[in-house]
């Protein structure tokens, strides 16, 4: 019997628990970081860099994770390697060289609306996870999070419509993968040095497991999903499943599932 199909979360709990905890320990080291986007927002020191760039690499992160890599850094140096600086204090001419910045279907005119929204933001806020707090009830996930975030990142006058399917809501019902891994990167607090754990208002248990379609495809086969689609209500399930692993720290098991299924390719 091979390894693959020795475990199933409804027959061998423990044993699959066992295995998870190992692969966890496996991935979540820092020589994941290279490989992974997660390194882009590693460049930086700076919060508002880390965050900007976080949230940036994580919507950019479908396809090849070389090409992810490859164009956030081609997008930094267009902002003069200082995102932060670049989005507060830009002059209308230095957005020129930006316009031909694309990835697949992420364009100028995303860019663009990135820019002008967070320098809006930033010129009056901190961090960026004031917007999900907002959203948050003691004790709740970070859905309604998620779903404020959204609905202010819309709020400015005329955004292009077409940069609303970069920004996913659990009110499309989107299994919204990348804003999950982003909120992963920016709230688990553990000492291996991946993820950044720099917010200190949302906790660990509240997040949901980003959802893409490595992690999709080995929950399936390990009984962790039962949904047929992949969206928000597949999300919470895989993640309710991993609470009965560890109800404070649910998406650690991100790393396992995405390193079973991207890595080893199972």
């Amino acid at each position: 019997m091979s390894e693959k199909s020795t475990y199933h979360f409804k027959k061998d709990f423990q044993k699959l628990k066992d295995f998870l905890d190992e692969k966890v320990e496996t991935y979540n080291q820092p020589d994941f970081i290279e490989s992974d986007p997660i390194s882009i927002p590693h460049l930086f020191k700076k919060k508002q860099d880390i965050e900007l760039m976080g949230f940036w690499a994580a919507t950019l992160a479908w396809g090849n994770r070389t090409t992810i890599i490859k164009k956030c850094k081609e997008l930094i140096q267009l902002m003069d390697d200082s995102p932060y600086e670049f989005v507060l204090h830009h002059q209308e001419s230095d957005l020129k060289k930006l316009l031909n910045f694309k990835h697949r279907t992420f364009n100028a005119t995303d860019t663009l609306y990135f820019i002008h929204f967070f320098q809006h933001y930033y010129q009056n806020h901190d961090s960026l996870e004031e917007i999900f707090v907002a959203g948050i009830k003691p004790q709740e996930n970070v859905e309604n999070g998620i779903a404020h975030f959204h609905n202010t990142f819309f709020s400015l006058p005329d955004f292009p419509e077409r940069t609303k399917k970069h920004v996913a809501t659990p009110q499309r019902n989107s299994a919204c993968k990348r804003i999950n891994m982003f909120l992963r990167w920016m709230v688990r607090k553990d000492d291996k040095g991946v993820d950044f754990g720099i917010w200190e208002n949302i906790k660990s248990s509240q997040l949901v497991c980003p959802c893409d379609v490595h992690v999709e495809r080995i929950a399936r086969i390990l009984g962790l999903i039962t949904n047929k689609q992949l969206n928000w209500k597949t999300a919470i399930e895989l993640t309710e499943n991993l609470q009965l692993f560890s109800a404070e720290d649910p998406v650690q098991y991100d790393f396992a599932l995405f390193g079973l299924g991207a890595i080893e390719k199972w």
